[in-house]
């Protein structure tokens, strides 16, 4: 089992990552496994203030009502690798000239290298009216394990009306779980009888259903055939629950849009968090600046990150995570021994776009936008094969595979 403190005053290691998410874990996992092979020793450290694990991409399914939320969730004791330590505190600041990591609970931790892993932050605040109503009077989100339910309560009781389905500015966690909630909405919308007396609106900040053409072609006709409403280029800015209404702001012309929904589902703003934007390890945006090659950062030699908490210009999935772990690994590792930094991510990001309760894109691309498929087929074609794929084997792979450093 891993060495877990508690409380801890001070304390030196080799490598502390800051982070016991998907990035943390895996990336802890595949250092223990290549400091082995290397024949070093070294401290490691994961500092994570959580309770709990989740594997977020299941919340879509969870939100369509195909699987209760528990099973989204382990312990993150359970997870932490062996060999490794983890302290259950929150970071506070970082002070990289010094090497050094301060919690909240007053630990000062040094370290000689560091993994930033930390995720964003889900910035409910940002939109008047949102925090106070989420998860109830026809306002849910597939982003939180606490409302999640929400959105399947939402779905079943729907009698009709105007179902609203937001995308917010980027960057944002898995960016195509906006609109896959609303297939499978609009799909069980179908099978209950209510849809002929609804309408289905996507509202996304972006200018198009999707950034790379194979797999919005494809996309653009599932729209079509399932008659859903677009407005690109609206951004939510405010909710009015007492008489449900949501604003919009175009942004192209600045005008505001006002709806009345019987439903939205909302997917919040995201940032940041708050002591990596404030650090010197940030970019002028607030993430951490590392080369989006070698994930080493660009002012701190010694300083790695992945993940939602990093600059890189790729999709912020677990997909990528899974490709970026092993590179952060390798390079650290290299970085130890003096060694030149040659293993290289590119770009590699995954969207699972389920389109109904049995059919499924599977788009895969890296930095450039050009797809990196896994399969022999074309996925860019909706397959009932490809959903099962998501609903059984990447879950497993997660648990069982990924977060053990096996792939």
């Amino acid at each position: 089992m891993a060495q877990i403190r508690q409380k801890l005053e001070s304390g030196s290691y080799d490598i502390v990552l800051v982070g016991g998410g998907s990035a943390g874990i895996t990336t802890a996992a595949h250092l223990v496994k290549q400091l082995r092979k290397e024949r070093l020793n070294a401290r490691i450290l994961i500092l994570d203030p959580a309770e709990n694990h989740y594997y977020q991409p299941i919340w879509t399914l969870v939100g369509a009502g195909v699987y209760p939320k528990e099973v989204s969730m382990r312990k993150e004791r359970d997870l932490i690798p062996r060999g490794v330590s983890w302290l259950q505190e929150e970071v506070s600041e970082f002070i990289p000239d010094m090497n050094e990591v301060r919690t909240k609970q007053g630990a000062r931790l040094s370290y000689r290298y560091l993994v930033v892993c930390t995720g964003l932050k889900l910035d409910w605040e940002k939109i008047p009216g949102l925090a106070e109503s989420v998860g109830k009077n026809g306002v849910c989100s597939n982003y939180s394990y606490e409302t999640v339910e929400s959105t399947w309560k939402n779905i079943r009781e729907f009698k009709g009306g105007t179902a609203i389905f937001t995308q917010p500015l980027p960057p944002i966690k898995c960016g195509g779980a906006p609109q896959k909630i609303m297939y499978l909405a609009d799909s069980y919308f179908r099978q209950s009888g209510v849809r002929k007396r609804s309408e289905v609106v996507f509202c996304s900040v972006a200018g198009a259903i999707f950034s790379v053409k194979k797999y919005a072609d494809t996309l653009n006709k599932v729209l079509k055939r399932k008659e859903i409403v677009t407005r690109f280029k609206h951004n939510l800015i405010a909710l009015r629950p007492d008489v449900k209404e949501a604003v919009f702001k175009n942004l192209d012309t600045n005008e505001e849009l006002v709806m009345h929904y019987d439903m939205i589902h909302v997917t919040p703003p995201q940032c940041p968090c708050d002591f990596v934007k404030n650090s010197p390890l940030a970019n002028k945006d607030g993430w951490v600046e590392v080369d989006k090659l070698k994930l080493q950062h660009v002012r701190y030699p010694n300083v790695f990150a992945l993940g939602d908490a990093s600059n890189l210009p790729t999709s912020k999935t677990g997909a990528a995570i899974r490709k970026q772990a092993p590179v952060v690994a390798d390079n650290l590792v290299a970085e130890m021994k003096n060694q030149p930094l040659t293993s290289t991510y590119d770009g590699y990001t995954s969207r699972p776009l389920v389109t109904g309760y049995n059919s499924l894109v599977m788009a895969e691309f890296d930095y450039d936008q050009k797809p990196a498929e896994t399969f022999p087929i074309d996925q860019s074609k909706e397959r009932y094969s490809m959903y099962l794929v998501k609903k059984y084997v990447l879950p497993r792979l997660y648990w069982y595979y990924m977060l053990k450093g096996r792939v």
